[in-house]
């Protein structure tokens, strides 16, 4: 082999392990600006122990955002003075579906706090046996939805794994993307539920922009176990998901994890994650 013939070889070597190199490294997401949240589900016996000290922990670690499942009795005002204290904003909140029943004092109650969203985050079992029932669910949530509007709130659904179990020959979720008015009621969807119940979260985000200003994020260890993990340790795509969402109009990202060994140590762990993706800045401490 003479030089120029070597040095032509070199050069398409080096090209093909360019290439191969680019085709394996880690996809850069895009949107840089996010808020990030914690579902406070995750700190939630912390939260019961000292509910100021727990809020500022989680500010104290770079976390712009939470979104509250439980008050443990505390007043609308005391909440948002909590939380102006640490410096959060909480653009959400968790209501059970029985809030409907009492909707105008739910709504003045998130009103006070600061929220933008109500999100309805499970349905019980008697009401959601069949298609008939996700029917009728969907005609309460586009109720629920224009009164909260008036309001100057937003009312939305957040996924559990049940809503991806065929009913009647079609997938509950998809019944109430299709009988719900996006006017009216917006979805906060949960890939880790989402991704155990055997879908594809690119898919809905690519299929239906506007419809998910918010994400649940905790991760999977992978079928069939699906054992929960902090986001970034297993198995799910975050940059793709997260650029995903960024076409898609999501506004707000919520880690969360049900069941951490440690609550504190896990945020922790799923912001340095995120925040090595670079989607925000931190805060300062």
């Amino acid at each position: 082999m003479n030089r120029r013939s070597f040095v032509a070889e070199l050069a398409a070597l080096a090209l093909v392990v360019g290439a191969s190199a680019q085709s394996c490294a880690p996809t850069a997401v895009r949107r840089r600006s996010w808020p990030l949240g914690v579902q406070l589900y995750t700190v939630r016996r912390e939260l019961e122990r000292d509910f100021e000290r727990t809020l500022e922990r989680i500010a104290s670690m770079g976390y712009a955002e939470v979104e509250f499942a439980g008050y443990f009795d505390s007043h609308a005002r005391a909440v948002a003075s909590s939380l102006r204290q640490a410096g959060l904003d909480a653009p959400s909140g968790h209501f059970p579906l029985e809030s409907l029943d009492n909707w105008d004092e739910t709504l003045e109650f998130a009103s006070e706090v600061g929220h933008r969203y109500v999100v309805i985050p499970w349905v019980p079992p008697e009401r959601r046996a069949g298609s008939r029932a996700y029917r009728e669910l969907a005609r309460a949530f586009n109720e629920a939805g224009a009164r909260a509007r008036r309001s100057g709130i937003r009312l939305a659904y957040h996924n559990q794994e049940y809503d991806f179990t065929p009913a009647d020959g079609a997938l509950p979720f998809d019944l109430l993307l299709a009988e719900t008015d996006p006017e009216l009621v917006e979805f906060q969807l949960d890939v880790y539920w989402m991704v155990k119940g055997g879908q594809d979260p690119l898919h809905y985000l690519r299929g239906r922009p506007g419809r998910f200003p918010m994400l649940h994020l905790k991760d999977s260890s992978g079928a069939p176990e699906h054992r929960m993990m902090e986001v970034g340790s297993g198995t799910i795509d975050w940059p793709a998901i997260l650029n995903r969402g960024s076409e898609a109009g999501v506004r707000h990202l919520f880690v969360e994890h049900d069941e951490p060994a440690s609550a504190f140590a896990s945020v922790e762990e799923s912001f340095r994650y995120l925040q090595s993706l670079r989607l925000a800045e931190p805060r300062p401490r």
